[in-house]
């Protein structure tokens, strides 16, 4: 039985991020024949259509939409169901995408939509390890198969 790896569906080519497009990684595909992907997009599940405004995490914690809306509800919505699809499914492992507000795992957006990069993580990847679930980015790859391994 093949084991099961809770992926952001914009990984996988689906066009989930808030312009419309996906950030397809061809690392990831190739493992969709070694595992079960679950996708998952934490926004969409929160309630936010595709596409959507960006948005980015402050730091104080919430969550603005760069009109200056506060989303923070949405986001926590959204990382909620996902957390209870890895208690339905008893998903270990999830990989996310890096620098989203929702599945950051090493870096997320300074809050200032000015592209800048600061260590940090999304709310769905905080609220994952914080249950007990191993977060890996695309870039991390390697790591999670020696893990899951």
């Amino acid at each position: 039985m093949k084991k099961i790896i809770l992926v952001s569906a914009c990984l996988l080519g689906l066009n989930t991020r808030h312009d419309g497009k996906n950030s397809v990684s061809k690392g990831v595909l190739v493992l969709k024949d070694r595992y079960l992907m679950i996708p998952v997009c934490p926004e969409q599940l929160g309630g936010l259509p595709t596409p959507r405004m960006a948005a980015e995490i402050q730091s104080d914690g919430r969550v603005l939409k760069e009109n200056g809306e506060d989303i923070t509800e949405i986001f926590l919505n959204g990382a909620k169901e996902v957390l209870q699809l890895t208690k339905l499914y008893k998903i270990k492992f999830a990989l996310l995408k890096n620098g989203s507000p929702s599945c950051g795992s090493h870096f997320v957006y300074d809050g200032t939509f000015s592209g800048t990069k600061i260590k940090g993580e999304g709310i769905t990847a905080c609220f994952l390890r914080k249950n007990g679930i191993k977060v890996f980015s695309e870039d991390d790859i390697e790591e999670l198969i020696d893990e899951i391994e």
